[in-house]
């Protein structure tokens, strides 16, 4: 289509505006003009033709009227839904008690592009990956946008000297998606479709808890009592359970283990592995099941001594005893020579 092709078209021809004369409801404050006189609008957007100086107007549809033309209370030409054959000269007549007036504006109808738009891959590990996504235009000015959010170069994602490509290393699972865009006219912008990126992380985040609770990873039951463990972790894609009893795999697989009724050869350690098949990280924890620790209660100790004993410790007190009166009598005996020695 030629869109420098002018064609021609009355107001009049899509909505028909009655004169002040007839129904008193028109007027004319001064000289009618269309601001701007001429205008570029973008397919598929609302475009408005501003008209000036004219306070109310009423009309009736015409016959080249498609449903998405309005004429507003103002005067303004308002179309819904721009098409590219909109494009040409528009004016406008009003009639008023003063005479009739004219005014014409060029519209331009410019086709809204949509840029293209590729990336070297969607599916992606966190931290170790890298992606680079291309924009296909014309346009030297592209706008990238990350989970709906504008950026600009850093210290993880660069955007080449041209705008068209965008490098993000270490991917992260809340880059996505991505989108680049150009600015047709302003504030109007033409999107390329959204590449969903599919990001494998984890796991991370992982617990491990009991019923009845765990102390220190310990898990006090009596026997006969039931046991639960749940073991829980955060991946994509979701994470892989296995437990291990004493060192032995168990049969089963999941986030909980159930003992209804705790038997002796299910006491021990028990381990949760976590595992992210993509990612290829695993992390485990242990619990440790045992009958509660009860204190021995105290004994009371009875000194006793035998017979044969008791002979021996009665002889060696006399004779301990003896060798004391000996010893005291020779210390007096000997206190008293020496004190008569001197008194002689």
């Amino acid at each position: 289509m030629d869109l420098s092709r002018q064609r021609c078209r009355l107001w009049k021809e899509l909505v028909l505006v009655a004169s002040l004369l007839a129904l008193g409801i028109c007027q004319a404050s001064g000289q009618i003009d269309i601001n701007p006189d001429s205008l570029i609008g973008v397919e598929t957007y609302r475009t408005r033709l501003v008209l000036e100086n004219v306070t109310s107007d009423s009309q009736q549809n015409g016959p080249m009227f498609t449903g998405r033309e309005s004429v507003l209370k103002t005067g303004d030409l308002h179309i819904r839904g721009s098409q590219l054959n909109d494009t040409g000269n528009y004016t406008v007549r009003v009639d008023a008690i003063n005479g009739t007036q004219r005014a014409t504006g060029w519209l331009k109808i410019q086709e809204l592009e949509i840029p293209g738009i590729s990336v070297n891959a969607t599916s992606v590990v966190e931290d170790i990956d890298s992606v680079a996504a291309i924009c296909y235009t014309n346009d030297t000015n592209v706008m990238w946008y990350v989970n709906s959010a504008p950026v600009s170069s850093n210290n993880r994602m660069t955007i080449s000297p041209d705008t068209k490509t965008l490098i993000i290393q270490r991917i992260e699972r809340f880059d996505s998606p991505l989108q680049c865009s150009i600015e047709i006219i302003p504030e109007i912008f033409g999107r390329s479709e959204l590449i969903q990126l599919t990001v494998a992380y984890g796991p991370y985040g992982m617990t491990l808890t009991s019923m009845p609770n765990h102390l220190s990873g310990v898990v006090s039951a009596e026997i006969g009592t039931p046991v639960e463990m749940k073991c829980t972790a955060y991946s994509r894609p979701e994470s892989q359970y296995r437990w291990f009893h004493n060192g032995s795999l168990l049969s089963f697989s999941g986030e909980n283990i159930s003992l209804p009724s705790l038997t002796w050869d299910q006491m021990g350690s028990y381990r949760c592995v976590v595992g992210n098949s993509v990612t290829q990280l695993t992390f485990y924890q242990r619990l440790q099941v045992q009958v509660p620790w009860r204190p021995k209660p105290a004994q009371k100790r009875v000194f006793t001594v035998s017979g044969s004993y008791v002979v021996v410790l009665i002889v060696v007190t006399v004779l301990g005893g003896v060798v004391f009166c000996a010893t005291l009598i020779y210390i007096l005996f000997k206190h008293y020579s020496t004190r008569t020695n001197r008194l002689i």
